[in-house]
């Protein structure tokens, strides 16, 4: 556990998926997950619980959400995102009533379906210009619970593991469930395009559509203390550099870079997420790896990488090309240290790639 500062009573505290005598199998689900550590809550006197997830991206003042929940006594409060009907059919959509409560939930609709699924947004704020551009809402996956709803959802249905295909569409019925609108950036980064897409999304000129610089809620990353970042001779464009990195007569257009990464000279990286690494060699053991013609942690000399995830701790061996030059959709190739996922060629951590190699 961690505190956020030591000025507030808020904390955060790491559960780990586990097995015990009473639960011998993995969390099948989202509800699942929180059903586990139930006797956990219990511990604390509170009256609601915020669910949220962890694979998106998106900046929301919670207390907003909260309110929300408190000022219609709901028994859940869904966060709700306006959506056109082009992506409609990707998410979970809801009914709503003229005073905001969810009356119909469905799972990824198409075809009539689909059409039945429109709502007026102008109940949740949009201006009617909004609602006609986008006639659905989608949920975000993440809820307000008042304590006692929650706690009686997940202990009398044990089958129900997940909050959006399950627990939610059973409750409908019995309990106030209202829709809470956030009509601002929202990303489910759980997919590796979606992932992909966002960071690089980061980098475009001249304003991203989601900052980490907002002046009012700047987003940060636990500290390390590393140097700041080298460059030597280098051409960087629309590009993000992380602390610690060592790059050396290298290009790079349109990436970010984690920390500790290291670029070697001659190097072109475009269209590309680098992860960094956990840890920097020492000069010795690099000199004594190059010596009997090992790869280093990094990316070496005169090499290209375009349009590719590279995982922490990777090394990349000189004049390798990682394009995807045969422009392959989908492939498994973990026991050569990559595999491409939607064009996208994905190299595993701690994986390495060799001196000449072609992806």
């Amino acid at each position: 556990a961690y505190n956020f500062s030591g000025l507030t009573e808020g904390f955060v505290e790491i559960l780990p998926a586990q097995k015990t005598a009473e639960n011998p199998s993995w969390f099948q689900g989202t509800a699942d997950a929180v059903r586990q550590y139930l006797w956990l809550f219990d511990g604390w006197d509170v009256d609601e619980y915020l669910i949220l997830s962890g694979d998106h991206l998106y900046r929301m003042d919670y207390r907003l959400f909260v309110q929300r929940h408190r000022d219609t006594r709901a028994d859940i409060t869904l966060s709700v995102v306006p959506i056109d009907e082009t992506r409609a059919s990707s998410f979970g959509l809801m009914q709503i009533d003229d005073r905001g409560k969810v009356i119909d939930f469905r799972e990824k609709p198409t075809g009539e379906l689909l059409k039945q699924m429109q709502v007026d947004t102008t109940v949740l704020g949009l201006t009617p210009e909004q609602a006609r551009n986008s006639p659905y809402i989608a949920s975000m996956g993440i809820y307000v619970f008042s304590k006692a709803v929650m706690k009686e959802l997940l202990e009398a249905n044990s089958e129900h593991t997940d909050f959006g295909n399950e627990v939610i569409p059973a409750s409908m019925q019995k309990y106030n469930i209202q829709a809470y609108l956030f009509n601002d950036y929202w990303q489910d980064i759980g997919t590796i395009e979606a992932f992909y897409n966002a960071n690089l999304s980061l980098t475009r000129q001249p304003q991203p559509s989601f900052s980490f610089y907002h002046e009012d809620a700047p987003i940060y990353t636990r500290a390390r203390y590393l140097p700041p970042s080298k460059l030597l001779d280098c051409r960087v464009t629309e590009s993000i550099i992380g602390e610690g990195c060592i790059l050396k007569d290298c290009r790079i257009n349109n990436s970010v870079l984690g920390l500790r990464s290291r670029v070697e000279a001659g190097t072109v990286i475009e269209d590309s997420l680098i992860m960094g690494a956990d840890y920097y060699q020492s000069l010795t053991e690099r000199l004594s790896a190059q010596e009997q013609g090992q790869v280093t942690l990094g990316i070496g000399k005169d090499t290209v990488i375009r349009r590719a995830i590279i995982d922490k701790n990777a090394c990349i061996g000189n004049n390798v090309k990682i394009f995807n030059k045969d422009r392959v959709e989908e492939a498994n190739c973990e026991s050569e240290g990559f595999y491409i996922r939607n064009g996208i060629v994905v190299v595993l951590k701690n994986a390495v790639i060799p001196h000449g190699a072609v992806i």
